[in-house]
């Protein structure tokens, strides 16, 4: 199979024009650092967070070389619900209001049931879904109140399709889909918007560290391009889905694949 060169990220259009984003899990390389990025192209002002205190003011530092623009920062893990409370407190001191938030934190892992702890599934769930949950549950108040709003969850192609070693991953990462678009249906009579991407793979540096030798190459093999995707390919369908693009679009998981079936 021939491999196709991913392409260059694209200019910005304006399409977040004096909207506020937070974005959750954003040290780093991967899709929450490029959607920071992609928010502040698209004319966000920008929180992030992370729970690796070095990472994210990198990730500060970087973003703001890049973009002229240095993005508020909270420290926060998602498991911890007094560091969630104080992430949207903060994010409201720093931005005004919030007017989109991305749910990015997320915990991956490669384990065979038959071998996997009590400690390796809780810890997975407890990043991936409930911490998702959390921030759902902290932020949608200031949203309602306002009568408007748009949430993105990282969800994966994992939550439809089965691969071995994941089922941790597979089921916290279903139940992410399963929550956006219950709590779609909660939010939308106060105009708040809840969705969610699921991607198949996003290649960045972190995630070799967590998964087997050879199975990056043999997944990235069946992906129809030949290749996997660049997180800003990924962040440029969460912007979309943050967007006023996207007005009538809620609950949904929307697919950024182009793995074969």
């Amino acid at each position: 199979m021939s491999k196709l060169a991913p392409p260059y990220p694209k200019s910005g259009k304006a399409l977040l024009a004096g909207k506020t984003v937070v974005v959750t899990a954003a040290a780093g390389t991967g899709i929450g650092w490029w959607t920071a990025r992609r928010a502040i192209d698209e004319g966000a002002l920008v929180l992030i967070s992370d729970f690796h205190e070095q990472r994210l003011g990198e990730a500060a530092e970087k973003l703001e070389k890049l973009t002229g623009q240095r993005p508020a920062t909270c420290l926060c893990d998602v498991t911890n619900e007094e560091q969630v409370r104080a992430l949207v407190k903060t994010s409201i001191a720093e931005l005004g209001h919030v007017d989109v938030l991305v749910n990015n934190a997320g915990l991956g892992g490669y384990a065979r049931v038959v071998d996997m702890t009590d400690e390796q599934w809780s810890k997975v769930l407890d990043v991936t879904l409930n911490g998702t949950f959390r921030m759902l549950r902290a932020m949608l108040p200031h949203m309602i109140e306002r009568g408007s709003g748009a949430i993105v969850n990282n969800a994966s192609v994992l939550g439809w399709r089965a691969q071995e070693g994941q089922s941790h991953y597979a089921a916290a990462k279903a139940g992410v889909m399963a929550l956006t678009r219950c709590v779609a249906i909660e939010a939308a009579e106060a105009g708040v918007r809840v969705n969610a991407v699921s991607p198949s793979l996003a290649m960045h540096e972190f995630l070799s560290k967590v998964t087997p030798d050879g199975l990056l190459e043999e997944l990235k093999g069946r992906e129809a391009f030949g290749r996997a995707a660049e997180p800003f390919e990924i962040a440029n369908v969460i912007v979309f889905l943050a967007s006023d693009y996207s007005s009538y679009m809620t609950g949904e998981v929307v697919s950024v694949s182009n793995q074969r079936a």
